[in-house]
């Protein structure tokens, strides 16, 4: 061989293209939005929902459009390039595999498609109980208990893909270490060193414009789902509050929705108005009865929403405060109890302060506000 040919043949330090612009771009926004959705899941709680509900959604998309750039990207964007035989990964794991792998080792290739499936079930489990539980989104007619199932899953798939990441990072240094090179500059620069004895990679031609295609024809798919049913599914409580009942009831507080108690509570309630929280609240024995037979039928087991199950279970002590509950400590656990006394909500009972649709039944957590204090 010539000195010349040598002259042009690959160096220690020749610097080669491994990650492209859409891959490095895809990793860090998915690490954006799963950060989003980790601090506003499990730390800001209900009034950040629709953050993290968007961030979730937006995490789905990129995964998505990762798996299409997966079959239709450069080399090492593809799939064929790092997703190995077991045999490989456990050679590699054991120390066999000699020689660098530019992109993805064997491992690394198992932990991303382990990361981006675990990312579409949690918002897949997401998007169960969203409709279920809160009844909104594509699945709202879901059955409650499966909403119910598919938060507890999103809750357990959240934790599963928190380990999953600290895991990655911790390979990631490990990694860098031992090959002697920056692989988190890696993916913001997009290049490495090309090294004697790398695994050479199977050189193939991207195809972005098929691969826009294909993401955009999702992409309108996606939302022709999301539309299809964005109504009040049956079963849900009804909007229009009984004319008598809420004439009667709001003469001295909000008029709370059948739906919040059980119907043995509400007859026990409706029985005792002589004494109704030591106020005389008697009513004519008709309109008594008629406002009775209407609470009893659209009691907690006649709606499909999270506060009617929470309080679904009958009290033993059916005429105490629904606020001094355990049901209703969690579901405001994450507010202060000085809140609920300043102006302009100055109590608990106050429902409307906080909840536009609090005489609905409804109480979706994309309806609380919590209005700031004002001056009394």
């Amino acid at each position: 061989m010539t000195d010349a040919a040598t002259s042009h043949m690959p160096t220690r330090r020749d610097p080669v293209l491994v990650w492209d612009i859409w891959v490095r771009l895809f990793h860090w926004a998915l690490v954006v939005c799963i950060a989003t959705a980790a601090v506003t899941g499990f730390v800001l709680g209900a009034p950040w929902i629709t953050l993290h509900i968007a961030s979730g959604l937006l995490a789905m998309a990129l995964v998505a459009a990762r798996i299409v750039w997966g079959f239709l990207g450069p080399t090492h964007a593809r799939f064929r390039d790092f997703l190995r035989p077991p045999a490989e990964i456990l050679s590699h794991l054991t120390g066999g595999d000699a020689g660098r792998h530019l992109g993805h080792n064997p491992a690394g290739g198992l932990m991303m498609l382990g990361l981006m499936a675990v990312v579409e079930l949690l918002g897949i489990a997401g998007l169960t109980g969203l409709g279920g539980v809160l009844r909104t989104g594509p699945l709202l007619s879901l059955p409650y208990g499966i909403g119910e199932a598919g938060l507890e899953l999103h809750e357990i798939l959240a934790i599963l893909l928190i380990v999953m990441i600290l895991a990655h990072v911790a390979a990631a240094i490990f990694e860098s270490r031992r090959s002697r090179e920056n692989l988190v500059r890696s993916m913001v620069t997009g290049t490495k060193e090309r090294r004697p004895g790398d695994h050479p990679g199977r050189n193939v031609v991207s195809r972005p414009r098929i691969a826009l295609t294909v993401i955009a024809l999702l992409a309108g798919l996606t939302v022709q789902v999301w539309q299809r049913d964005t109504g009040v599914p049956d079963g849900a409580p009804v909007a229009v509050l009984d004319e008598v009942f809420a004439e009667e009831c709001t003469a001295c507080h909000v008029a709370y929705h059948p739906s919040l108690l059980s119907g043995s509570e509400w007859q026990v309630i409706m029985a005792n108005l002589d004494d109704h929280f030591v106020e005389d609240a008697r009513l004519d024995d008709e309109t008594n009865a008629r406002i009775t037979e209407w609470l009893v039928a659209h009691d907690a087991s006649s709606a499909q929403t999270r506060p009617a199950h929470v309080f679904a279970n009958a009290r033993k002590d059916p005429t105490g405060r629904i606020t001094e509950t355990r049901a209703w400590d969690d579901l405001h656990e994450n507010v202060a109890e000085e809140t609920f006394l300043r102006a302009p909500i100055y109590s608990k009972l106050n429902c409307l302060a906080c909840h536009a649709d609090a005489e609905t039944g409804w109480f979706s957590p994309f309806l609380i506000e919590i209005p700031k204090e004002t001056s009394k």
